[in-house]
């Protein structure tokens, strides 16, 4: 059977997705409505709803200048308006990095950020925040020459001194192979823009598809933010070179110090060989076109450090040309259908894998939380069936003796809400000092230092040794986070289990944060950054505006990681704090029904039969209910259905 297309596969993790926000919104609702949802379970829904609706698929196409990277854009996934839209004519065409993506809230246009901000403090994330400071033109997406020509502006450029051309890091006396032509008056070509965003309702970015198009080897190194934040983090990365000259020295600098690190994994870069129709030659056989197209693959792959299978040749624009047309045998011959073949299966069969594994975990630790109150319900139940049970055939002053002991239970009951109260005010304590070793304060302290550090005279062949400084110091911060999470965690294990013996509850500590996962995410930060040091940029990194814009892409990818840990902190600390409040709210209301009880029997002697009867429903009702959230939250951890590809079919049920 013919492989599934990346369109497709994607189609088939949007419609998971959608399906997964129904269901889990109907449990949501079923929650609520049986009194299940306290403030643990409800921060757990909420997380997993954002996850599944925000999660984005980057896809990042990275070549050095006439690649043809445009126009592979263009045939894997804007062929449908039948014609390119992307602009992909001879010569360079992509001036700055451009995402394309989807965001309900905004309407269609292109926004195009002026180069001159990068004279600026502020990192690029801030930027996006302050859509009055970008360029905007409203786009019609059902107009495609109107969209084509929309998207002629991100090749757009200026002619500066060279001076003001420095400034903005394109232009460097100690480095003049890497600069750009002046022209007759003295003047160097550089970007209009320095970041561009197209925000379209294209079926597959609503999906959450974001595609990353990135200029050249000069203009990758002048923008940090993109190198060492976005281009990292984008889960593939595709790579191309030209089939007629392979791997050349600019095209192994942009991927020796910007797109290769030890962590990778193999299926999360593509390398693509474009142009192979440049070796369609008339005058040789078929057969040695393919030999010769093959020699430069498996060259290409060797000099790249990659297993042939992970270079793809192709034509783009014969893949473009025979979609337009509807060319069946063209498009085998361009190849393209192997390399979305590639995509779908690295890239979205790794990130479903990954999403449904992240469903599963937070999932199950849901059905704990709500199985653990059913349990406290059906606990109360049992006692109130014992005791009541015991009163059969006994006399009214010992049933007045039954109440009097409860209400005793009671009131020895609410004087321990002081104790409780106490026990919660030293682990705020404790988590208010986990927060603040990883809050916003101790992040910028950091950054300031390092800031400092680089500027020192002299600092130019001890970047390094600064950046990894600052990382022993990050990393034993969040050792020392750990640290007192793990007192806290042992703090609430004996808290829960004395107020298990004293109360009968059945309290348990929710699962200690694992903090050293955001270490390892450290650890990757400091790769890219480490990388970017290589000899190439040493020249740049010791002008003080590059090293501080260096800083402050850094400063942006910390503070998502620390962000991250925090959030995971919250977590915990309301599961544990909801926990307690629960168990709490169910023995008040384990007295009140106790009580009613009692006062029933008093006043009819039909009155104990009934009650022992009530009990039974409502044991019958949490069996009904327990097997109800079984039922839900099953379906809600099915990967989705197979596709028609039985090769892409293992990777869809990844978990």
């Amino acid at each position: 059977m013919a492989p599934t297309s990346f369109n497709d596969q994607f189609d088939e993790h949007g419609a998971w997705r959608r399906q997964f926000a129904l269901r889990l919104k109907l449990l949501s609702e079923w929650l609520k409505d049986h009194e299940l949802l306290d403030a643990g379970v409800e921060e757990r829904l909420r997380r997993l709803e954002t996850q599944v609706r925000s999660d984005k698929v980057m896809v990042a196409f990275v070549a050095e200048f006439s690649r043809g990277k445009s126009e592979l854009i263009n045939a894997i996934f804007f062929a449908g308006y039948r014609r390119r839209i992307m602009p992909a004519s001879a010569g360079r065409t992509t001036m700055c990095p451009t995402e394309l993506g989807y965001d309900a809230d905004v309407p269609p246009c292109l926004r195009l950020l002026p180069i001159e901000t990068r004279l600026q403090p502020q990192p690029l994330m801030e930027w996006r925040g302050a859509p009055e400071k970008w360029t905007r033109l409203d786009l019609d997406v059902n107009d495609p020459s109107q969209l084509a020509q929309a998207f002629e502006k991100v090749s757009e450029v200026l002619h500066v001194p060279k001076d003001e051309a420095a400034a903005l890091g394109f232009w460097h006396e100690d480095t003049p192979e890497d600069n750009p032509l002046v022209n007759a008056e003295g003047l160097v070509e550089i970007p209009r823009w320095r970041h561009a965003l197209i925000n379209i309702a294209h079926p597959l970015l609503k999906q959450g598809l974001v595609i990353l198009d990135t200029p050249g080897l000069n203009a990758i190194g002048a923008e940090p933010e993109l190198t060492v934040n976005l281009i990292p983090q984008a889960h593939a990365v595709v790579f191309i070179l030209g089939a007629d000259t392979g791997v050349t020295k600019s095209d192994l600098a942009i991927w020796r110090e910007h797109l290769v690190t030890p962590s990778d994994s193999v299926h999360s870069r593509l390398v693509v060989l474009n142009k192979i129709d440049t070796l369609w030659d008339q005058l040789s056989s078929g057969d040695e076109v393919l030999a010769q197209i093959e020699r430069q693959r498996v060259g290409s792959a060797a000099i790249l450090g990659l297993p042939p299978e992970q270079v793809i040749p192709v034509s783009a624009q014969k893949g473009l040309l025979a979609k337009v047309k509807g060319d069946k045998d063209l498009l085998q011959a361009s190849r393209l259908p192997q390399l979305e073949d590639a995509l779908a299966q690295g890239v979205m069969g790794r990130r479903q894998g990954i999403l449904q594994a992240a469903v599963a975990a937070g999932i199950g630790e849901l059905r704990t939380e709500a199985e653990r109150a059913i349990g406290v319900r059906r606990r109360d139940l049992a006692e109130q069936m014992l005791e009541l049970k015991g009163l059969r055939g006994k006399n009214i002053s010992v049933i007045k003796h039954m109440r009097a002991r409860i209400e005793q239970e009671q009131r020895d009951f609410d004087v321990s809400g002081a104790r409780i109260h106490a026990v919660r005010s030293v682990h705020t304590k404790l988590l208010r000092e986990v927060f603040k070793m990883l809050g916003t304060s101790a992040l910028k302290r950091e950054m300031t230092e390092l800031t400092e550090t680089l500027r020192q005279p002299g600092i130019k062949l001890g970047v390094r040794k600064a950046y990894a400084a600052t990382f022993e110091r990050l990393r034993a911060g969040l050792q020392k986070a750990q640290t007192t999470s793990a007192e806290i965690q042992s703090m609430l294990t004996g808290t829960f289990r004395q107020l298990n013996a004293e109360y009968g509850f059945s309290l348990q500590a929710p699962r200690e944060p694992d903090l050293a996962r955001y270490e390892r995410d450290l650890d990757l930060v400091e790769r890219s950054h480490t990388q970017y040091m290589g000899m190439g940029n040493v020249l740049r990194l010791a002008q003080p505006e590059f090293a501080d814009r260096l800083v402050r892409a850094l400063a942006t990818r910390l503070r998502v990681v620390y962000e991250s840990a925090l959030g995971e902190l919250e977590l915990w600390n309301k599961s544990a704090a909801a926990q307690l409040d629960a168990q709490l709210r169910e023995r008040r209301r384990n007295f009140a029904r106790r009580i009613e009880a009692i006062e029933r029997i008093q006043q009819a002697a039909s009155g104990l039969d009934d009650r022992i009867g009530e009990i039974e429903q409502q044991e019958a009702a949490l069996d009904a209910m327990q097997a109800k959230l079984t039922e839900i939250t099953d379906h809600l951890v099915e990967p989705p259905p197979e596709s028609a590809s039985t090769a892409s079919a293992p990777l869809l049920q990844t978990a």
